[in-house]
This record gives structure tokens, sequence and C-alpha cells, in this order.
């Protein structure tokens, strides 16, 4: 099992930047790819970018690539999602998961997940 916690959301003005953090505990960290997806209300769950357990590869839905960076200290059982020049229409859940594949982008291809954490982007 693996165990995640999101943290690092909340409120922020058009084009602000935030960064969200996810811990994770239980099994070994660097084991798994790490995605993040986000999911606005009345939408479906959304993919963001995903990076591969050894942090040197990364992957991203095309709408936010250049915008969204996601890292990963495997040290710190951590990941990273830095967001930059946010929008309106950025604002959802954000939600950390983990999966034993690689190179995946749809929910039901990863395992574990946290509780998500909310990011409002409004004046």
């Amino acid at each position: 099992q693996v165990q995640l916690v999101e943290s690092g959301g909340g409120l922020v003005q058009p084009g602000g930047s935030l960064r969200l953090s996810c811990t994770a505990s239980g099994r070994t960290f660097s084991s798994y790819a790490m995605a993040w997806f986000r999911q606005a209300p009345g939408k479906e769950r959304e993919f963001v970018g995903a990076m591969h357990w050894s942090g040197g590869s990364a992957y991203y839905e095309s709408s936010m690539k250049g915008r969204f960076t996601i890292s990963r200290d495997n040290a710190k059982n951590t990941a990273y999602l830095q967001m930059n020049g946010l929008k309106p229409e950025d604002t959802a859940v954000y939600y950390c998961a983990a999966s034993a594949a690689w190179g995946k982008a749809a929910p039901a291809d990863y395992n574990y997940w946290g509780q998500g954490t909310q990011v409002t982007v409004s004046s």
C-alpha cells in the first residue's frame, strides 16, 4: 500500500503561481510513477502530467505543458506540481496518484490516490 497526502492548495489570483506537494508513505515511493490529475465541478477527472519513478522523464497534457511542471524528491518521498500562469479554468481539486506502470494517463491506471487539495483561481 502507498498512502498519499497532498498539500499546498489555496486561493490564487489569475496569473499567479502555486506549488502543490504530494507526500507518500508505505511502499517504496521510488518504485512508482507519480501523476497529477484534477477535477473541476461537474467534470471528469483530467490528467495533468506524470513523472517517471527515476525523476528523469515527465509528460503532460498538452494544454498544461509549459505552465505546469512536475518534479520529485525520492529522498523525501515527495512529488511536486509547480503551477505558473494560473487561469480561472485551472480551478479544481488536484489529486496526486501513483502507478507501478509508466506512460499512463487514465485514472483507472493508477492504483493509489491522495484525498485531493482545492485550487481556486479567482480575483
